[in-house]
C-alpha cells in the first residue's frame, strides 16, 4: 500500500540515525579535509566541513541527486525530485498523486500574503517580495508552535516537515503572484487542482501555453535547480540558520536572501545580457565568425563571458546540455536560443586558446535564460524568483533530513589575521 511522504521518511529515520552514529563512533576522530589560510581568507573555498546527502556536483560528471546524474531524471516533475531529495528513493505512481494530493490541500496563501505585498513600494525589487512574503508566513509555522509547547528532539523533523509541505505548496502561487503585482499583469490567478506543481506555476505567471510547451520548460526548469550540494551560498545560509532550530520559514527566507546576491543568483539574467547585448551589436543572430570575433574582444578588454566556467565543474554543465535539448528541440528558429547555440560551439574554443579559464565550459546560467526569455517571461529581474522556488526545495529538503539527524548547530571557529600572521610560518 502506498505511503504518504510523512510515513516514507518516518520509517527510515532509525536507520539513517544509527548510521550516522556508526560513522561518528568508527571514523569521527578522522580527518577529512586540510585547509590552507588562502581558503580560510577566500569563503572557505574548496573546505570539506560540512554533510549533504540529498545531491553531490562531481567535477567530471555534474549535479548527481541521490545516486542519480541529472540527465537520467530531467524529465521527472518537481515533486518527484522532492520526494527523491527527501527519501532516496523516486515514488511510485501511486505515491507521487498522495503527495500532490497533500500539497493542494495545503495551496491556500493567506490572504494577509497579498496584502503585504500590495502595500510594499512599487519599486521593490521581486526578490525582496517572495523573500518578505514567506517570512511573513512565519505565522504559520508548526514548528514553532509545536516546538512552544514542548516536544522531544526525535520529534522536530515532523512540524519542519509540515512547514516545508506548506512551503513548497505555496511558494510558486505567491512567486507568480509577486509576477502579476510588480509588473501589472493583472488580477492574481488561482492554483488549480487539477495541474503538476510546474505547469501550474506556469499557468499563474499567464504564460501562453504553446500546446503545452511552455509546461515543459517550466517542469524542466524548476527539477534542474532543485539542489546543488550543501556548500553553495543559499543551502548553506539556511542550513545555518536551521541549525539554530530557526524554523523553516526563517531559514528559507534566510536562504532566499542569498540567493538574492549578484555572485548567486543573477547569473542566468547576466548570461543573457550577454547574449542580447551580442545581437544588438551585430544586428540579429551573429555568425559563428562574428562571435569568435567578440568573445575575443570581450577576453581582451579583461572581461569574462558570461555562463562559462564553474567553480566545480570541468565539463559541460549537464544542466546546460538539457536546456539545449530542449531549445533543439523547440526553439530551433528563435534567434536568441542560435546564438546561445552558437556561442556554446564557439567560446570554450576561444576560451582554450585564450589559456586562463579553469573550465571553458557552459554552466546551467548560460542556456536557462534564453527559455524563459522565449516563454515570455522578458524582466530579467525576476528570473532569480524562479530559481528561488526550485532551489527552495532542496534547501527544505536538507533542513527537514538534519531535524531528523538532530544535527548540531553550526560553530565554526574564526581566527584573526594577527593570530595568522604569528602563527602560520
Amino acid at each position: 500500500m502506498a505511503k504518504t511522504l510523512k510515513e516514507t521518511l518516518a520509517a527510515q529515520i532509525p536507520k539513517l540515525r544509527k548510521e550516522k552514529q556508526q560513522v561518528l563512533k568508527s571514523v569521527g576522530d578522522k580527518k577529512m579535509s586540510d585547509v590552507v589560510v588562502a581558503q580560510a581568507f577566500g569563503g572557505m573555498r574548496g573546505v570539506k566541513g560540512m554533510i549533504c546527502d540529498t545531491s553531490v556536483v562531481e567535477p567530471d560528471k555534474g549535479l548527481i541527486i541521490r545516486g542519480i546524474p541529472i540527465l537520467k531524471i530531467k524529465n521527472k516533475l518537481p515533486e518527484e525530485i522532492f520526494w527523491l531529495l527527501i527519501t532516496g528513493k523516486l515514488p511510485t505512481a501511486e505515491e507521487l498523486k498522495i503527495f500532490q494530493k497533500e500539497l493542494r490541500a495545503l495551496s491556500d496563501v493567506p490572504n494577509y500574503i497579498w496584502k503585504v505585498l500590495k502595500a510594499m513600494p512599487k519599486s521593490s525589487h521581486p526578490m525582496a517580495m517572495l523573500d518578505t512574503a514567506i517570512l511573513a508566513m512565519e505565522n504559520e509555522s508548526i514548528f514553532r508552535k509545536r516546538y512552544n509547547e514542548g516536544m522531544a528532539k526525535t520529534e522536530y523533523w515532523e512540524p519542519a516537515l509540515e512547514d516545508a509541505m506548506k512551503i513548497i505548496a505555496t511558494i510558486h502561487t505567491i512567486a507568480a503572484g509577486v509576477y502579476r503585482i510588480k509588473y501589472k499583469k493583472g488580477a492574481l490567478i488561482a492554483p488549480s487542482n487539477k495541474l503538476d506543481w510546474g505547469a501550474d506555476y506556469a499557468r499563474m505567471l499567464g504564460m501562453p501555453t504553446k500546446k503545452g510547451q511552455n509546461y515543459e520548460m517550466m517542469r524542466l526548469y524548476l527539477t534542474l535547480h532543485t539542489d546543488h550540494e550543501g556548500g553553495n551560498v543559499s543551502a548553506n545560509t539556511c542550513h545555518t540558520v536551521g541549525s539554530a532550530l530557526s524554523d523553516p520559514y526563517y531559514a528559507v527566507s534566510a536562504g532566499l536572501n542569498g540567493l538574492a546576491g549578484p555572485l548567486h543568483g543573477l547569473a542566468n539574467q547576466e548570461c543573457l545580457g550577454w547574449i542580447i547585448d551580442t545581437m544588438k551589436k551585430f544586428g540579429g543572430a551573429p555568425s559563428e565568425k562574428e562571435i569568435e570575433d567578440y568573445a575575443w574582444e570581450t577576453l581582451n578588454a579583461h572581461k569574462v563571458i558570461p555562463g562559462y566556467g564553474h567553480a566545480v565543474l570541468r565539463v559541460t554543465d549537464p544542466r546546460f546540455t538539457a536546456f539545449n535539448g530542449f531549445g533543439k528541440k523547440y526553439l530551433k528558429k528563435d534567434p536568441i536560443f542560435q546564438t546561445v547555440d552558437r556561442v556554446f560551439k564557439i567560446v570554450p574554443k576561444v576560451l582554450k586558446a585564450h589559456g586562463k579559464a579553469a573550465n571553458p565550459w557552459p554552466n546551467v546560467d548560460a542556456g536557462s535564460g534564453a527559455l524563459l526569455y522565449n516563454a515570455g517571461i522578458k524582466e530579467f529581474e525576476y528570473y532569480t524568483v524562479l530559481f528561488s522556488v526550485s532551489r527552495s526545495m532542496g534547501m527544505l529538503a536538507q533542513l527537514v533530513l538534519n531535524r531528523a539527524l538532530g544535527t548540531a548547530i553550526t560553530r565554526p571557529k574564526s581566527v584573526s589575521t594577527a593570530w595568522v600572521k604569528k602563527t602560520i610560518k
